[in-house]
């Protein structure tokens, strides 16, 4: 689409939008996770409904294909009931970029386009308060910013990249976007603290602020103590508020400290007030924190809380790969595979592992290679497996049918040949953490939504086919076996 100084859409078109959008929301908040709906539909705006299509726009291409991949069907089925049978949805999206944010709007084909850019804050002046001190009285700021924490080797996945585009919008505009505060959430070692420490690197390497602290929620609460022990309340006030970009790390650990609370409450309100950028990590999304006070939850959920997922088996070999690089350490690829399909709790449980081969593979004086990388595991891992692949899975499925592999991913449209394709595809997303992008590819370069509808042809056929059931478990059967 061209840039053009004339508007989008219609106002009449766009409050049509807006109608029939909260109608469909409305059915869809009924039937999901109040935190999923918050994260994943509370951001889409509706723009537009002309000709029986409905066009949103989503904060990123990730958001997207997230919404593809997991909530398909029930859009699909949602815009039927509300729209009609023939409905289509549209995305408007402006991609993130590496050294910016670009404003060019692109938009995509009925149920495969991208989202919106971040919208910057209203231009409104803010009036300075009074508690801040002028920038020549200011302390020197100690970051406690790790440098190895960059965006650069932060590898991205489908697990973070929401996360990812967030917090690289958010490095090079802090307190400009409408992701003010950035809540980053998810399980120990999944890359929260780097994630929140690569903003703080970016900004500060790229001019974007000046004054950025990362503080552990431990840490403001020994100096909140320390400072009232020393009758110095008005200089550790005057220090955290006068950051432009103030990091948080596991606010979890606020829960029960009351007076602390407090503190963290009013310095939270002023640098909100004055256009500064706050970011913070927690193991739980922030409605689900307990000892927390109300009011500081609801200020946590001003901006954007987005979730960290477990890597998926791609981003850990990613993460592997990386490592052993960085280490100039040789390790053959079978062997980064074997550990990243066996270690998928979290990122530093990984990384430990791969250490700890490489450590027993110089004080024993041996290769890396298979066997030890499975004596390292049996240390960790309870139950270690050799990996599964796509192409071992169309092997296996087409020895069942007796058909070819390469017949899988042809172009052909036999039907016995797209039943056996379908099932493997299905198997592929239900035994791999393989990205339904690259399922395709593996099936002769098809688009991800051929794999979405191959998973939902064999749901629908498991649930009216008691011999279609038996088959696929005969085939699973073959492939655990062949993993053991």
């Amino acid at each position: 689409m061209e840039n053009s100084t004339e508007p989008l859409v219609s106002s009449v078109a766009s409050k049509d939008a807006e109608r029939l959008w909260l109608e469909c929301l409305a059915l869809i908040q009924q039937q999901i996770a109040s935190q999923s709906y918050k994260t994943w539909f509370e951001p889409i705006k509706a723009i537009n409904f002309e000709s029986n299509e409905l066009s949103v726009q989503v904060p990123s291409q990730f958001f997207y294909e997230w919404l593809e991949e997991h909530y398909y069907v029930l859009i699909k089925n949602t815009l039927a009931r509300v729209v009609g049978g023939d409905a289509r949805l549209t995305y408007v999206v402006i991609p993130p970029v590496e050294d910016g944010v670009s404003d060019t709007i692109s938009s995509v084909q009925p149920l495969s386009i991208h989202a919106q850019a971040v919208e910057p804050l209203s231009n409104k002046s803010f009036v300075a308060s009074p508690s801040i001190p002028k920038a020549d009285n200011l302390q020197p700021v100690k970051t406690y910013l790790n440098p190895r924490y960059t965006f650069n080797n932060f590898i991205k996945g489908d697990s973070n990249q929401l996360a990812r585009a967030a917090a690289l919008a958010v490095g090079n505009n802090p307190g400009g976007t409408s992701f003010n505060p950035l809540v980053l959430y998810g399980g120990t070692g999944l890359g929260k603290t780097h994630l929140i420490q690569a903003i703080g690197n970016y900004a500060l390497e790229n001019g974007k602020a000046k004054r950025v602290c990362y503080v552990s929620s431990e840490k403001f609460t020994i100096d909140f103590v320390d400072a009232i022990g020393a009758d110095t309340m008005r200089d550790f006030s005057n220090y955290y508020r006068s950051m432009d970009l103030l990091i948080v790390d596991d606010i979890q650990f606020f829960s029960g400290k009351e007076k602390t609370q407090d503190s963290f409450f009013h310095t939270f309100n002023t640098l909100h007030q004055e256009g500064k950028q706050i970011v913070l990590s927690s193991d739980k999304p922030p409605k689900e924190l307990r000892g927390l006070d109300e009011r500081l939850i609801s200020r946590f959920q001003w901006g954007l809380t987005a979730d960290i997922q477990p890597p998926d088996l791609e981003t850990r070999t990613a993460i592997l790969r990386k490592k052993s690089e960085d280490d100039r350490i040789d390790v053959p690829q079978e062997v980064l595979d074997f550990i990243a399909a066996n270690v998928t709790s979290n990122i530093r449980e990984l990384e430990g592992c791969l250490i700890s081969l490489l450590a027993k593979a110089s004080l024993e004086n041996r290769e890396i290679n298979i066997d030890l990388a499975r004596d390292v595991l049996r240390l960790v891992v309870s139950d270690v497996r050799s990996p599964i692949n796509v192409e071992e899975i169309q092997r296996i499925v087409a020895e069942f049918f007796d058909l070819p592999a390469d017949l899988l991913r042809a172009k052909t449209r036999k039907q016995e040949i797209v039943n056996a394709r379908q099932i493997a595809m299905y198997i592929a997303k239900e035994m791999t953490n393989c990205s339904l992008k690259t399922i395709g590819l593996h099936f002769g370069g098809r688009d991800h939504s051929t794999v979405i509808h191959a998973y939902q042809s064999v749901e629908d056929q498991l649930k009216l086919d008691s011999k279609y059931r038996d088959t696929l478990q005969s085939i699973k059967r073959k492939i655990e076996n062949a993993i053991r």
